[in-house]
């Protein structure tokens, strides 16, 4: 094995190196191959390459990485040249103004939104309320009684959840055809959210899960019956072999996983048995570790969950499921997603072995 230190470009390396059971499992999920970029800049750019990556030798040649999940189709490409990069800290200019002007709706839940035709779901800390523009017919918000999106604590992000999680409860009482739960989490208007104020958004389905946690439940399927082995469990341990992954400090059932094909920048995913206390602690170790030591402050997450009901497709051995990703810095002008990742393939700059390490070393544990 190559003797420099582990990282996203020295993936092929840390795969020969693996005993051969381990090599075999992780080469079942995944494809990994690499390709040289090659270019010539002219000397008036030189000065400015070496001020932004270094070296004009770095820039030169340029070594990119590939990542494919094989029953996914899910994957991603790290360039190892933006991989170097220093992370910036935003958080100082990113949480300036996030105190309420007074004119937010959600600051007054029960005058400034609507109720669900079941009522509202009140929590200790967090409230729910019928979403205005409904993406499915059963989809409400989770509002947190504070409005600085990034004010939250273990209590308060527990108890949105634990909301949440009622709601899905009640909607289904309701109307029992809808079956399939979601739950997300924009936080700060270059994450997608509308509003401000800290909420979170739930949703259950009728007739089939969404598009992508159907995907992942059709390759834990395939890939069991292909295997005899739990899709899940493989998937983690296959990060674990690379020292990816890890089991959540203190919670003794939820793991973390830094994501060999993430969908965008520092894509961390928790694997629970259940919704409940240990994940909600997991979720709020993981946010801690984003703000503090990645000054990650907008951020999207999402939870996949197998049915509330008996369902026509298989879902053994789907455990709750929990992603989570930076998206950049809010006070840039340019989007951190374009063409590449909507048609094709997302591409990564913050390397996982990294991320890894840095969950070990702050929040997460080993």
């Amino acid at each position: 094995m190559s003797s420099a230190v582990p990282s996203i470009a020295t993936l092929p390396d840390q795969l020969a190196a693996l005993p051969a059971g381990e090599r075999e499992r992780l080469d079942a999920i995944f494809a990994v191959t690499q390709s040289r970029g090659d270019l010539v800049p002219p000397p008036e750019m030189e000065a400015w390459i070496r001020r932004s990556f270094g070296s004009v030798e770095a820039v030169r040649t340029q070594l990119v990485t590939k990542t494919l999940n094989r029953w996914t189709l899910e994957g991603s490409l790290f360039n190892d040249l933006r991989a170097r990069r220093p992370v910036e800290n935003r958080i100082q200019s990113a949480v300036a103004g996030l105190e309420s002007d007074g004119n937010d709706p959600f600051c007054s839940p029960l005058t400034g939104t609507p109720a669900d035709t079941f009522g509202r779901v009140q929590g200790k800390l967090s409230i729910t309320a019928s979403n205005v523009a409904k993406y499915d017919g059963l989809h409400s918000v989770v509002i947190m009684n504070e409005h600085n999106p990034l004010a939250w604590s273990q209590e308060r992000v527990a108890d949105a959840f634990e909301t949440a999680k009622s709601w899905l409860g009640e909607a289904h009482q309701d109307r029992v055809e809808a079956i399939y739960p979601f739950i997300m989490w924009n936080c700060l208007p270059r994450s997608g959210a509308s509003q401000m104020h800290a909420h979170m958004q739930v949703a259950l389905g009728e007739g089939s899960a969404y598009a992508r946690p159907e995907t992942w439940r059709r390759a834990s399927e395939a890939y069991r019956l292909r295997y005899r082995r739990a899709y899940f469990d493989d998937l983690y341990a296959a990060h674990r072999s690379l020292g990816l992954a890890g089991s959540v400090s203190g919670t003794g059932s939820v793991r973390w996983i830094a994501h060999l094909t993430p969908l965008k920048e520092k894509e961390l995913i928790l694997l629970s048995p259940s919704l409940d206390e240990s994940l909600y602690s997991g979720i709020y170790a993981a946010l801690r570790l984003y703000l503090d030591a990645l000054g990650v402050v907008a951020f999207n997450i999402a939870l996949y969950m197998p049915p509330l009901a008996p369902a026509s497709e298989d879902w053994s051995d789907f455990p709750v499921i929990v992603r989570m990703v930076d998206r950049g810095d809010p006070a840039s002008a340019t989007s951190d997603i374009g063409a590449m990742e909507l048609f094709a393939q997302p591409v990564v700059a913050f390397d996982p072995c990294r991320l890894a390490d840095l969950a070990r070393a702050n929040a997460l544990g080993g």
